[in-house]
């Protein structure tokens, strides 16, 4: 259910529409391994049974979608020969420069600098090196490719928002000053950050609101605020109302490739304050929509959130229309017109023997 994948959905949905043949390749849920369950059955826990599958934004979806029988490393064997193949994340990159030319111009769908501790650092920086194609979703994500990994050659696709789903009436302040947040336990998302900004705010501010949704739910190890009104998991139709419940929304991410959420907010009039990075780093002007921080800046998140609160009425209501006006340019078709031409750019390049991958839609 996250952001990534959600676009991912989105794209194969309308380039379908466009004519495109399809078709998405996925892993399983990893199963339990073995010896845990032999260690649980020895404590006495019983044998466990492997998880269900996810909910996912594939489903209720006409979207050509197979899914691998188990846990594995994709191979030629998995996908159709095609004209392009899509990597979605650094792994499945490594898969792909695997291929053979027939499966297409290799193109690396960039929605993050993905390179974390969690993460073998060294190979991820190397799929960043691979001859494909990279499309990227901000200008910031083009920034990194340029400078630590001196391509020049990559596109530059924004997401869109669905005004159809994401809009809001114009309003005023609410009654009681409120922020809204999107709960993630992810490394990188800084949720320490924003909660701890937020706890600096509530000093000036005691009586600030708290508004949050995740697909994760709080825990011991990472809870939120006494009185935070928390939504598990809300329905996509329902999530704008949330958004529409904040004077201000806050993220603190420390490496983000887009931030849907941010925009997402500004549709439904909501002023942003976030850290330098990925759609933000552009699309927030401090004092106009929001305000822009640097990354692990905690005391000028919890000044920005205490300028947005603080602003009188019509201040706000301004601010507010300069960040529905930030977002609202946007429609995921006219970004899906571009990932096309980005497709088409790959095959070009694939053409000319720039990257790996032979297409066979371009003479």
């Amino acid at each position: 259910m996250g952001g990534g994948t959600k676009v991912i959905v989105i794209y194969a949905e309308l380039l379908a529409r466009m004519g495109h043949v399809v078709r998405v390749v996925s892993r399983p849920r990893r199963a339990v391994p073995i010896h845990r369950k032999i260690k649980s059955l020895a404590l006495g826990n019983g044998w466990p049974s492997d998880p269900p599958p996810p909910r996912s934004h594939f489903d209720g979806t006409a979207i050509d979608h197979h899914i691998l029988d188990r846990w594995r490393p994709m191979t030629d064997d998995d996908v159709p020969d095609a004209d392009i193949v899509i990597a979605t994340w650094w792994e499945t990159a490594e898969w792909i420069h695997a291929f053979s030319p027939n499966k297409g111009a290799k193109v690396h769908f960039v929605q993050g600098h993905e390179v974390f501790p969690f993460l073998p650092v060294e190979r991820c920086h190397a799929v960043y090196r691979l001859p494909m194609h990279k499309i990227v979703v901000s200008e910031w994500l083009k920034r990194i490719m340029s400078t630590q990994y001196a391509d020049d050659a990559v596109d530059v696709v924004l997401n869109g928002v669905d005004q159809k789903q994401f809009f809001a009436a114009v309003r005023g302040k609410q009654s009681i000053p409120t922020v809204g947040l999107l709960f993630s336990t992810s490394t990188g998302k800084g949720m320490d950050k924003s909660l701890a900004a937020i706890g600096i705010a509530r000093r000036r501010i005691p009586n600030l609101r708290l508004v949050s949704f995740g697909t994760e739910r709080p825990s011991q190890a990472l809870s939120l605020p006494a009185g935070t009104e928390f939504s598990f998991s809300p329905p996509q139709d329902q999530i704008r109302n949330l958004y529409a419940k904040c004077d201000v929304w806050i993220t603190a991410s420390q490496s983000e490739g887009f931030n849907l959420p941010a925009m997402e907010a500004m549709a439904c009039r909501t002023p942003v304050v976030a850290t330098r990075t990925g759609w933000p780093a552009d699309a927030v002007k401090t004092g106009r929509n929001g305000v822009l921080v640097d990354v692990d800046d905690v005391a000028g998140l919890a000044l920005g959130l205490d300028w947005v609160l603080s602003l009188p009425d019509a201040d706000w209501r301004q601010v507010s229309a300069n960040a529905h006006g930030t977002a609202t340019p946007s429609s995921w078709e006219e970004s899906a017109k571009k990932f096309e031409a980005a497709l088409m750019h790959a095959c070009r390049r694939a053409v000319r023997g720039e990257i790996e991958g032979k297409c066979s839609c371009i003479a």
